[in-house]
């Protein structure tokens, strides 16, 4: 490793070489999923600002009007994708960027088989990410910044292929947030095309609760010329509406299973849903999926919780077990109620009688999901039954209040 003292370069974790050797060519069916993954990335970072900033309002910057851009250089053969959300520090990059920080990685990569069509529905499970870029890029730049850092703490990374090393210096940034520029191979020129992308965007990332901006198309004049030099406004391309929020009769069944995949990062579609608004003492909304597939992290009981919580719209926390028993760790999908203050942190939903009314009647919805899905169609029951099974049958022993609705053996 080469160190002075604003530019080293790193060496990737042997793990993240081997996700990516077997991501490019398992995935290169599907490649369009890069832009999914970037935009769910860039919204994870907008709804991370929202929360830090509701304790200390300067993170914003004076520039609260949260987005997600997104553009593409034919010249260039460039697509890039930019927030202005939480933004990370210089060791967030190393941290996030070279190492894949995971106890399950190493049994992850035992269960490979070298067949394509099962390895991709793994590497789905696994979650890719950012790494999803080298499917259709050969070298990817990175530019950021840490919202509440001065500008001189920009960080720019890069790394061609994704293999053995990527570079890290400082650089100035006066904007927050994060740009992933994609210099893409060869053979991708598809993605150099207003409408390519467009369709991409609505297809995966429709209902992300934030706009995604693209510049306007051009007009052509009375005799059919564009001036390639004008200035063109951007538009929102997507929704910008919270999925869960809507009435069930306004969501079609894909846009549920997009919705799914956005949140989970599961490539497969789910095998169930509920979808609640629930009115009266304690006021919330839940939407809850029961995956097809189990998570390769299944086994890891401290971190395989899968809801995210949010209160008036705002993210607040994912991953907390005060929403679903341990049993139920494989449950993936959101929970926004009114009726919890902006700053509840996870000691105060441990004693909250909000919390425990949304968990046991969540509980129960889940629960429901499983014995309709026993007695209305037995093929999708044995498949939740064969992945999930084992875990269901800790439930007696921790949910004594729901022991006799438990599934049977």
């Amino acid at each position: 490793m080469s160190v002075d003292a604003h530019k080293e370069t790193l060496g990737f974790q042997t793990e993240v070489t081997q996700l990516l050797d077997l991501m490019i060519h398992s995935l290169y069916s599907n490649k369009e999923i890069f832009m999914r993954e970037l935009i769910s990335n860039a919204a994870d970072a907008s709804d991370k600002l929202r929360f830090e900033a509701l304790s200390d309002d300067a993170l914003y910057e004076n520039d609260g009007e949260l987005k997600i851009h997104v553009a593409f250089d034919k010249e260039a053969k460039t697509v890039t994708i930019t927030d202005n959300g939480i933004g990370m520090s210089r060791q967030d990059v190393i941290d996030n960027i070279g190492t894949i920080a995971n106890s399950g990685t190493r049994k992850f990569f035992d269960k490979m088989t070298g067949d394509q069509a099962k390895d991709s529905q793994l590497i789905g499970q696994f979650g890719v990410g950012f790494y999803s870029s080298f499917i259709v890029a050969d070298k990817v730049t990175l530019r950021t910044r840490r919202a509440g850092l001065t500008s001189e703490h920009g960080v720019e990374g890069w790394t061609s292929e994704g293999k053995g090393e990527f570079s890290i210096e400082n650089i100035d940034k006066p904007q927050r947030g994060t740009e992933v520029i994609l210099h893409l191979r060869e053979d991708q020129d598809e993605f150099l095309n207003s409408w390519q992308l467009r369709n991409i965007i609505t297809k995966y990332s429709d209902h992300i609760d934030l706009p995604i901006m693209m510049a306007k198309e051009p007009v052509p004049d009375e005799e059919g010329n564009i001036d390639e030099n004008a200035e063109l406004e951007d538009e929102t391309v997507n929704k910008a509406t919270a999925l869960w929020t809507l009435s069930k009769g306004d969501i079609s069944e894909d846009e549920y299973k997009e919705f799914y995949k956005q949140i989970s990062h599961d490539f497969q579609d789910p095998l169930s849903w509920s979808h609640n608004k629930v009115e009266g003492k304690t006021e919330y909304t839940s939407l809850l999926y029961i995956p097809s597939k189990a998570p390769f992290d299944l086994w890891d009981r401290e971190r395989a919780h899968g809801l995210k919580l949010y209160v008036k719209r705002v993210f607040i926390m994912e991953d907390t077990e005060q929403l679903m028993p341990r049993y139920l760790r494989f449950i993936r999908g959101v929970i926004d109620t009114n009726d919890l203050p902006l700053n509840v942190s996870r000691e105060i939903l441990q004693g909250s009688k909000t919390i425990d009314s949304i968990r046991a009647a969540s509980v129960k919805k889940v629960l429901g999901e499983f014995a309709k899905m026993q007695k209305n169609d037995a093929e999708k029951y044995a498949t939740f039954w064969q992945e999930f099974g084992q875990v269901i049958k800790e439930g007696p022993g921790e949910d004594f209040a729901n022991k006799e609705e438990h599934l049977p053996n």
